[in-house]
């Protein structure tokens, strides 16, 4: 009982360490929704998304060694080799797709003329974002899930569904503030697309090498979770630093202007 325990609170941890990216790319993409429709997209998107893990978990179970079986092996020697199976192919596509999305909304950032108030025509559909997010949710969730296996072990079904349901339902507590707080601080919205972009540089590496390509001879190389939470926070501190400059250099001009000209 005591090892049960244990095991569940792990996998729980382990849930909550491995679903951060998930947990900002689900923040940042309901804002596309309509503002009245938002706090219900989260919700919607991430219940949906927890039922699914659960379904995800027990086909992995019985299908694990087919999700990692090679089926595709393009050969172009010195350019490009690879060993795809349908594992790498969710994490490539998922990652690519991040990196999209990521990139498009820096680029609207830059481009745009008019403060963005998150009403405007360009909102996009409640179903289209639900959509969004529980397909980005059953990507994140791949690995996380076979990491779960390989903790409590391929009979550890109802552990594992525990650990879904819990850690689902903080996602949707914490989702709600992680959204509040971006609404309330927009200047850090440009710090979470950056975030978003290196998760999408994570799971393309990650797909790259779970699926073995080599481009011109070098194979690719998966980033870790060390190496991205430590550019993340390397990104934060940067934030933090420039922030404080910034404002420092504000009360400095603010002063400076007060002044009376000399000899006046």
């Amino acid at each position: 009982m005591l090892e049960s325990l244990f095991t569940l609170f792990m996998l729980i941890v382990l849930q909550a360490v491995l679903g951060f990216d998930n947990l900002l790319y689900i923040s940042l993409e309901s804002k596309r929704a309509p503002e009245a429709e938002r706090k219900r997209v989260r919700q919607l998107g991430i219940g949906i998304a927890i039922g699914l893990r659960i379904v995800l978990l027990f086909a992995l179970l019985r299908v694990i060694d087919a999700a990692q079986s090679v089926f595709w092996e393009p050969h172009w020697e010195g350019v490009f080799i690879a060993h795809f199976n349908a594992h790498s192919l969710i994490v490539l596509f998922g990652g690519a797709f991040i990196l999209y999305t990521a990139t498009k909304e820096i680029l609207h950032m830059i481009a745009m003329e008019d403060v963005d108030t998150g009403e405007g025509k360009n909102a996009a559909s409640t179903a289209r974002v639900v959509a969004l997010i529980v397909l980005m949710n059953l990507v994140f969730s791949f690995d996380s899930i076979l990491s779960a296996i390989a903790l409590a072990g391929p009979d550890g079904e109802v552990i594992m569904s525990i650990a879904i349901v819990v850690s689902g339902v903080l996602m949707i507590v914490l989702a709600e503030r992680v959204s509040t707080f971006l609404a309330r601080n927009r200047m850090y919205e440009v710090l979470g697309l950056f975030i978003l972009f290196i998760v999408g540089v994570m799971l393309v590496t990650e797909g790259g090498h779970l699926a073995h390509i080599e481009l011109f001879g070098s194979e690719v190389m998966p980033m870790t979770k060390t190496t991205f939470y430590f550019v993340i926070a390397v990104l934060v501190l940067t934030d933090v630093v420039q922030t404080r400059y910034q404002k420092r250099l504000q009360r400095a001009l603010e002063a400076q202007k007060g002044r009376p000209a000399d000899g006046l």
